[in-house]
């Protein structure tokens, strides 16, 4: 497969689910502004705006959340953004268009024209629950009319760092909620993870049980652990057949970064980890952001590597 049509099919995958992961951390952290009358609301806007990547943006002004809402939802030109996201995963399928199913195309093609440029505050939630359900259209698409070869391969391994990345995010801003009681169960909403977390834990919420079961569940698709083993063996699949017969060590740097995140927490006690909650979560997104390099330096590397865009720092 050429590089080019690998690396488009790898940003298809991040992009969906990225704009997937803006809409629910919006979401639930722009309703609780809203209903919590004691958040002071500029500092709680520019921590999320932190969260999401986005720390740079207009510093000179005390930002609302209807500021945050136009930055992270609607504004093409913010490259954290949920229109940028459904953009750019729209530009990428263009570029592999040969390889892209009709299917596919015409789903990401729909959501970007129909992505609107400004939605009123009573209209909000709703958008949120649409960027949702397209991206688990567009997702849904490539589950069940894909072959599972490397093209397949290429965008689930890119939609699996994503998602680390984002439940990363999502926890990390639980520090931004500390007001609320109810922040966990909220958080486990904003996953989808309320229902499979009483199922697996037959109880309410406590900080422990919901952290350890998004950070280490190995059933549940959102939780870290999850995700990071599915590129794991994403990229064990990707392998030529004499590297996966080596007997001793690994030498793909990306599986190392993993490999490494995957040990750290499943042997790391859970209240080591909630004790600095949003500095382990950075160090997921970090070494996300170091695999994804890696990944790009072996199996696409371009000469214009400046132009690809979209990498979350």
């Amino acid at each position: 497969m050429l590089s080019r049509i690998a690396e488009s099919l790898f940003w298809i995958g991040r992009y969906i689910e990225r704009a997937d992961g803006t809409a629910r951390i919006l979401d639930v952290h722009l309703q609780l502004l809203l209903e919590d009358p004691w958040v002071d609301e500029a500092t709680a806007c520019r921590s999320l705006l932190s969260v999401m990547g986005a720390a740079d943006v207009q510093p000179e002004r005390e930002l609302n959340r209807t500021d945050v809402f136009n930055l992270m939802a609607v504004d093409r030109s913010q490259s954290s953004s949920i229109a940028h996201s459904v953009n750019a995963a729209r530009e990428n399928a263009r570029r592999a268009r040969e390889i892209v199913s009709s299917e596919l195309w015409e789903c990401l093609n729909a959501t970007y024209s129909r992505m609107p440029f400004g939605v009123r505050q009573e209209k909000v939630h709703e958008l949120f629950a649409w960027v949702r359900e397209r991206s688990a259209l567009a997702m849904g698409i490539v589950d069940s009319g894909s072959s599972r070869d490397d093209a397949y391969q290429f965008m689930l391994l890119g939609r699996s760092l994503e998602r680390a990345d984002m439940t990363a995010r999502l926890l990390a801003t639980r520090s931004l909620t500390e007001a609320s009681g109810a922040s966990w169960t909220t958080i486990l909403r904003s996953c989808g993870a309320y229902e499979a977390y009483l199922r697996t834990y037959r109880g309410m919420p406590s900080a422990a049980n919901a952290a350890e079961f998004l950070l280490l569940d190995r059933l549940f698709p959102r939780s870290i652990m999850f995700s990071v083993s599915t590129a794991l063996r994403c990229l064990y699949d990707l392998q030529p057949r004499h590297e996966r017969q080596d007997r001793i060590g690994n030498t793909d740097q990306a599986q190392r970064l993993l490999g490494h995140i995957r040990s750290d927490f499943e042997y790391r006690p859970i209240s080591d980890t909630l004790t600095d909650l949003p500095l382990f979560m950075e160090g997921v997104q970090r070494a996300v952001s170091e695999a994804s390099e890696s990944i790009r330096e072996r199996y696409f590397p371009s000469i214009t590597a400046s132009s690809w865009v979209g990498e979350l720092t």
